[in-house]
């Protein structure tokens, strides 16, 4: 009987180490890259439930229409940031002079009014250099903007400049979208839901593709059933305050 007794004790001690080890809430945020290309697809977008943001490019046709629409709608808008490996008018790249780096950030920021941060769209190149993301971070903490570390690439420093500069920022965890199907894309959302469940939080990035549109309509109002809270990009920030997750760093320092 004594044996029986100690053995329910020892369960009973390592069910409860589990669940403590869960994190109290898991926390999800989403964001929407490559907006301001296709109105149809922006507005369905727009149209899907809870605290989507909404990430513009500068070198699109309906840019600065589709800011002031979401923005209207009480959305978040940040600017999708061209970057080496990207191409166009507002791009960014290794060699480029600080001056014209300069002058590029505040023309996509003129065309993308009422961008609360920035995140770079593409940059795999880009985002590894130390000297302009420096010099990045400490300017967007000049213009009271936030930072989201998109990691197209590992040799990213962009979020570790970030928190050297003690910029509110946070990076991406999930791509939902890189295998486009419905099956695969919501597998990357079930992804994300487990990592939210693991460390607390998630950030998945996805696009506007009619794949991806379809499984976030059909999931979205399924999270809060899930256990899952789904909080907006700057709340997501200050539940993380600035520390990396650790798939991107040790200790909550970023590599």
């Amino acid at each position: 009987m004594r044996c029986l007794l100690f053995t329910l004790l020892y369960l009973l001690s390592g069910a409860a180490l589990a669940a403590s080890a869960q994190p109290a809430k898991a926390y999800l945020s989403l964001i929407i890259d490559d907006l301001g290309q296709n109105p149809a697809r922006d507005s369905r977008t727009l149209a899907l439930p809870g605290p989507v943001t909404l990430a513009i490019m500068p070198d699109t046709p309906h840019a600065s229409d589709f800011a002031r629409e979401a923005h209207r709608a009480g959305k978040t808008v940040i600017l999708h940031m061209p970057m080496d490996p990207a191409t166009g008018p507002y791009a960014w790249h290794p060699g480029t002079p600080l001056p014209e780096l300069e002058r590029r950030l505040d023309a996509a920021l003129a065309k993308v009014p009422y961008a609360a941060g920035i995140n770079n769209h593409m940059g795999s190149r880009m985002t590894a250099e130390a000297g302009p993301m420096a010099w990045l971070m400490s300017e967007l903490q000049r213009r009271d903007l936030f930072f989201v570390d998109s990691r197209t690439s590992a040799a990213t420093v962009a979020a570790r400049s970030a928190q050297n500069a003690s910029l509110a920022s946070v990076s991406r965890d999930v791509f939902l979208d890189d295998v486009r199907t419905t099956e695969a894309i919501a597998g990357q959302l079930q992804q994300g839901i487990a990592l939210a469940r693991k460390q607390g939080s998630a950030v998945l990035i996805g696009h506007p593709y009619p794949q991806t549109l379809e499984v976030l309509e059909r999931e979205l109002p399924r999270l809060k059933a899930q256990g899952i809270e789904w909080i907006e990009i700057r709340q997501m920030i200050a539940e993380r305050s600035n520390r990396a997750m650790t798939g991107h760093g040790r200790n909550g320092i970023y590599k």
